[in-house]
Formats: C-alpha cells, sequence, structure tokens
C-alpha cells in the first residue's frame, strides 16, 4: 500500500532555517508549508491542516509552546504531531507537554526523517493535496 505524503508546516522566525528544512522535505516527497511567526502559524495550520508541525519554541511575538497549546485546542488537529525545536533544550518544556516529540537544534536530518518515516509507516488513509504557502 503506498502511502499519501504527510503535510508538514515548518514554523520558524528564521527564514533560513524554514526554508532549508523545507527544501529538504520536499525532497523527501513531503507537502510542505512555512509559517514566520505565531499567528501565521495557527492560520496555516487552520487552513492546511498538517500531519506534523515542526515548531520552533523561540518566535517574537509568541512562544512555541503557546502556538501549540493553542493548536492543542482545535479539533480538526487534534491528530497533528507536534515537534518542538529549540537549541536550548528539553528541560524547558512544561508539563505535561504539548509536544508529541522534540528535536534539539541543530536539527539532524537524518534524525528528523527517521520519526518522519515512522509517522508514515503508521498512516491510514489518503487525504486531499495541501495548496503549499
Amino acid at each position: 500500500m503506498t502511502h499519501e505524503p504527510l503535510r508538514i508546516l515548518v514554523v520558524d522566525d528564521n527564514a533560513d532555517f524554514a526554508q532549508m528544512f523545507r527544501i529538504l522535505l520536499r525532497c523527501e516527497g513531503y507537502e510542505t508549508c512555512i509559517a514566520l511567526d505565531g499567528p501565521e502559524a495557527i492560520e496555516a495550520a487552520k487552513r492546511h491542516r498538517p500531519d506534523v508541525v515542526l515548531l520552533d519554541l523561540t518566535l517574537p511575538d509568541m512562544s512555541g509552546i503557546e502556538v501549540a497549546m493553542k493548536l492543542r485546542c482545535i479539533t480538526e488537529l487534534a491528530a497533528c504531531r507536534l515537534v518542538g525545536v529549540s537549541g536550548h533544550g528539553e528541560e524547558r518544556l512544561p508539563y505535561p507537554s504539548p509536544f508529541d516529540h522534540y528535536l534539539q537544534k541543530p536539527v539532524n536530518p537524518a534524525v528528523l526523517l527517521e520519526y518522519l518515516y515512522g509517522l508514515q509507516a503508521k498512516q491510514t488513509p489518503p487525504r486531499p493535496s495541501m495548496a503549499v504557502a
């Protein structure tokens, strides 16, 4: 059975970092869009309904933790996997954490792809394609 590509939202205020991951993920066949701040991330998630959100914890306008907590309240995103990304360490996450997984910056692409391959292997029904921002 062929799986549909995961839809991934990359949220980071560093546009170069976000673009680098967008390119990497697209080369691996994932549908990817970018948001550069918290409010944009929430709107993009509502609009695109990603399977995975890679979410920087230190955004300028609201923290990634605040964004994650807001995303957790959106019923349509109940199955979305939230991956916290930060250079500060996992010890800064609240307990219980709103994240399903955590990656330390600089993110090792092999570790990220291994996580995504595992999610894709568990994926079930196909979904309509996501418009790319």
